[in-house]
């Protein structure tokens, strides 16, 4: 029998799982294996832990996988490339397939089909597929020159503009939200929620944005606000990608579909997202299910459909 080894590696955690042609046999979680975020030791100790986690659950010996499908955050990145294929063969064989974490999220939600994918966890992209087959991307350029929409996003937009509304005599339950959220108390809360995220290695802008999500759904107006300038970029990426399938000739009515935990679950991200790209001119149909990653890499390992970076717009 064939076995098949799946992995989502996002940017703050992992999921794996084994599979023979038909069924998922066993699925696992653990940390994060991105080197750019993550020590390469403490990476190659998560990528091991996992990896026992799973042959103990399946029953499989890893040595004798058919086909490796991994979907990472940044792809793209040499660096990353390069550590996944030189560390996964120290713990499991077969064919690998190496490809953004995007594109096997794509595959969950079309199977190999037309469709455009709205990606916001930790970083942000959209990604799609014409009728025609043709790719097309836009947004992942990380936290520093994009992500727009995503997480980090989400969480240092908020501060920033919750600090701003105080300056002007508004002030949001935001800063204190996030402060707690970080572990500050005290009367000094803002100097240390300052202090911290403007460190040298500040916490995790990501963590913010389930506060965000809170606030805004508590009526504060800076978290409001930000949570519809998320959605506006999030849909930026949608209308860039389904652009580009169409120049390319692609005059379909395109499904969306949206991945990652900012977009996952029903709450204000999505929800202005969604309004965002209720364009009728666009021809856009906003597909309800959320998205699973990790089945679109079994998916991808089973039929051994090979990354496709060659044929992205």
């Amino acid at each position: 029998m064939q076995y098949f080894l799946a992995l989502d590696a996002g940017g703050t955690k992992t999921i794996g799982a084994i599979g023979d042609g038909e069924r998922e046999l066993a699925r696992a979680s653990g940390g994060a294996i991105k080197v750019l975020r993550t020590d390469p030791e403490i990476a190659r100790e998560h990528l091991r832990s996992l990896l026992a986690e799973l042959s103990a659950g399946s029953a499989v010996d890893l040595r004798s996988l058919e086909r490796i499908c991994v979907g990472i955050a940044g792809v793209r990145t040499p660096r990353v490339a390069a550590w996944i294929r030189s560390t996964l063969p120290l713990f499991a064989s077969g064919e690998l397939l190496l490809c953004g974490d995007e594109e096997i999220a794509l595959d969950a939600a079309f199977g190999g089909g037309p469709g455009v994918l709205v990606v916001s966890g930790t970083g942000s992209n959209a990604i799609g597929r014409g009728v025609n087959g043709q790719m097309a991307s836009a947004g992942g350029w990380g936290p520093h020159l994009g992500d727009e929409g995503s997480g980090h996003w989400i969480g240092q937009e908020a501060v920033r503009k919750a600090l701003r509304a105080r300056d002007e005599g508004h002030p949001s339950r935001l800063l204190e939200a996030a402060a707690d959220c970080w572990g500050l108390r005290g009367a000094d809360q803002l100097e240390q929620l300052v202090e911290r995220a403007n460190a040298a290695s500040p916490p995790s802008f990501s963590e913010l944005a389930p506060v965000v999500a809170a606030c805004a759904q508590a009526g504060d107006a800076v978290a409001i606000e930000t949570a519809r300038r998320a959605g506006e970029e999030l849909a930026r990426l949608a209308h860039l990608v389904t652009r580009k399938l169409r120049e390319g000739g692609d005059a379909s009515v395109l499904r969306v579909a949206f991945a990652g935990s900012v977009l996952t679950s029903d709450g204000p991200f999505r929800e202005a997202t969604i309004k965002a790209l209720q364009q009728p001119e666009l021809k856009l149909e906003i597909m309800p299910a959320p998205v699973d990653p990790v089945a679109g890499a079994l998916w991808r390992a089973r039929n051994g459909v090979a990354p496709e970076k060659a044929n992205i717009l």
